[in-house]
């Protein structure tokens, strides 16, 4: 009696996924940036490297996708002191994050390079490289940049176009105008709120229990889990809930934006 298996019915992309050496098509990938970067020391190249996230362009699984992906590759194949990010707002929506955020991640690690000034259409699910105008979200990220000190040799880059029902020659130049004074205004708006400090002071608020005792202690590493079990137990008991204040924030940075 011949018995027939069952059969699985597979996807051309789940085919395609169980035929692909991932290690293999990253070390190669490492291996090819590795070599940009050593052609670029044989000749004299003082240049910034940069690597860009890109979420889904051109495949659906990216080794970059966003920041903290591209961030581990580069450190598992010895890229990260060679190459920082250059951040785009339309992949960091497409990668679900802010553009702060995006900012944020390459600045903790010490890897924020360049910006791609454009933004997305949020309701699409595909890059639309439009001109950014949108002062708040700017301002937000600005003060980002302000407070990583900047972006080093690098800098923001019109990667964008006008929208496809624009066809005169005059509304590029608007396209430029419009998205330049959303930068502009962006930049003031960023440094006046990091002079003014009523933000940097929210956070240091917030994290001011890290400082001192028992949040000191974990930072520095003097306690474990058992001293945390008897100080729950017999000290500290029910955590005091702290608000977090979301509203007031929300309305102290339209007080800088409007």
């Amino acid at each position: 009696m011949t018995k027939i298996a069952d059969l699985t019915v597979k996807t051309d992309d789940q085919l395609v996924e169980e035929l692909t050496n991932l290690k293999r098509e990253q070390e190669h990938m490492a291996a090819f940036m590795h070599m940009a970067a050593d052609y670029a020391k044989s000749i004299g190249f003082k240049g910034q490297f940069l690597i860009e996230p890109k979420p889904k362009e051109p495949t659906k699984h990216q080794y970059d996708f966003d920041v903290a992906s591209g961030i581990a590759f580069l450190r598992t194949y010895g890229l990260d002191k060679v190459f920082k990010f250059n951040i785009e707002t339309n992949h960091a929506t497409l990668a679900g994050h802010t553009f702060s955020h995006e900012i944020e991640v390459a600045a903790a690690a010490g890897m924020l390079g360049s910006i791609d000034a454009n933004t997305g259409d949020q309701l699409l699910g595909w890059d639309t490289d439009q001109f950014n105008t949108d002062v708040k979200e700017l301002s937000l990220a600005m003060v980002s940049i302000l407070r990583a000190g900047g972006l080093g040799t690098g800098g923001f880059n019109f990667d964008a176009k006008v929208r496809r029902p624009s066809v005169d020659p005059e509304d590029l130049f608007f396209a430029h105008i419009g998205g330049m004074d959303a930068y502009a205004a962006a930049f003031k708006i960023g440094r006046r709120i990091l002079a003014e400090g009523k933000f940097e002071k929210f956070v240091a608020d917030r994290y001011s229990s890290f400082d001192t005792g028992y949040g000191r202690d974990i930072e520095q590493k003097k306690i474990g889990f058992k001293e945390l079990e008897q100080l729950v137990l017999t000290k500290l008991g029910e955590p005091k809930l702290k608000s977090g204040r979301q509203e007031y924030l929300e309305n102290l940075v339209n007080t800088y934006i409007y």
